[in-house]
């Protein structure tokens, strides 16, 4: 790519164009070489694929109970040809391990993988939608559609006055976007490929279509017998959440029940946050004992674990059906 294909005059007229003439920098930066993602800052204008991007501020995201740290690989821009929000994220590699129970995952960060899942779920909504394309130095950039929502436990929390009135008027209706969330985790492992990194906040409820989405599948894991089990601990503790209305945390649970706080034992709670109550019959008696089943997968005490989305959408379904 050729950063001459356009002048200094050009792209402040597109920056003026899309943004307003008081925001157009005094000079322009170009940058064709994104290897060092921490020199893209505001107002740069990155070159991909003959295209140029403005690019605004970092993205952010909590994880592992910390949260908005800058994602500094992560970039909001401005697509200068059509005004259209992007988040461009760079090449950025890391690994860790992830242990559920008695198992170890190893992970890694694949720009590869969410390139080929991207060309994978072009045509279905219940993903995001981008491209990927390599820059200057052959460092291959995702260039991901904005998605104007929410994240999920933001939607759920707003529902209902208490917990007995999310469960009865609206957990039927979010168990049916759930089953529809699954079902595309499961077209993800049909065709050999894991999202990854299954949180609720990568699930985004988009405000147009109404549609929720995935996003953020950059991360792999290595696997042994089951291809699907690290994104399977990953939606049962969505679905903990969302049969919860949010997380039940042990220790609130002893200061508003502690009738029900004497009941938990350590075969209560998840498997992965051990403070986290999964037993959700114990705290809320009105759950059906199959919903509360597929719960008791991902507990400490569980002694099956699901091995396919299959398995797992067959309990769900069953236990949908049989909600009011």
């Amino acid at each position: 790519m050729d950063p001459s294909t356009f002048s200094e005059n050009e792209l402040k007229d597109m920056i003026s164009d899309k943004v307003g003439p008081e925001r157009v920098p005094r000079t322009i930066r170009l940058i064709v070489d994104t290897s060092d993602y921490f020199r893209v800052d505001y107002d740069d204008v990155v070159i991909l694929g003959d295209r140029p991007y403005l690019i605004r501020q970092n993205e952010r995201e909590g994880r592992f109970g910390i949260e908005e740290q800058q994602k500094f690989w992560v970039k909001r821009a401005i697509d200068l040809i059509d005004g259209s929000m992007k988040i461009i994220k760079l090449t950025f590699h890391e690994r860790f391990t992830a242990k559920v129970g008695g198992l170890s995952f190893e992970c890694y960060r694949s720009p590869d993988k969410e390139a080929r899942i991207l060309d994978l779920v072009r045509e279905n909504p219940l993903f995001m939608h981008g491209i990927s394309v390599r820059d200057a130095a052959g460092n291959l950039v995702r260039v991901i559609d904005y998605i104007r929502g929410k994240p999920l436990p933001e939607v759920v929390l707003g529902l209902g006055s208490d917990h007995q009135d999310y469960f009865y008027n609206y957990l039927p209706g979010v168990m049916d976007e759930f089953i529809e969330l699954v079902e595309a985790i499961k077209f993800l492992h049909d065709h050999g490929e894991k999202h990854g990194d299954i949180r609720r906040d990568h699930i985004i409820k988009e405000i147009d279509s109404g549609c929720c989405k995935w996003i953020d599948f950059d991360f792999n894991y290595l696997h042994k017998e089951s291809m699907a089990g690290y994104d399977l601990f990953g939606l049962g503790n969505i679905i903990s959440y969302l049969v919860g209305r949010g997380d039940i945390i042990s220790r609130d649970v002893r200061e508003r029940d502690p009738k029900a706080y004497e009941s938990l034992t350590s075969d209560d709670l998840n498997i992965i946050f051990n403070s986290r109550v999964v037993n959700l019959r114990k705290i809320y008696p009105y759950i059906p004992d199959d919903l509360n089943q597929v719960l008791l997968h991902f507990s400490s005490g569980a002694e099956v674990f699901y091995e396919s989305t299959d398995e797992f959408l067959k309990d769900v379904r069953a236990a949908r059906n049989n909600l009011r």
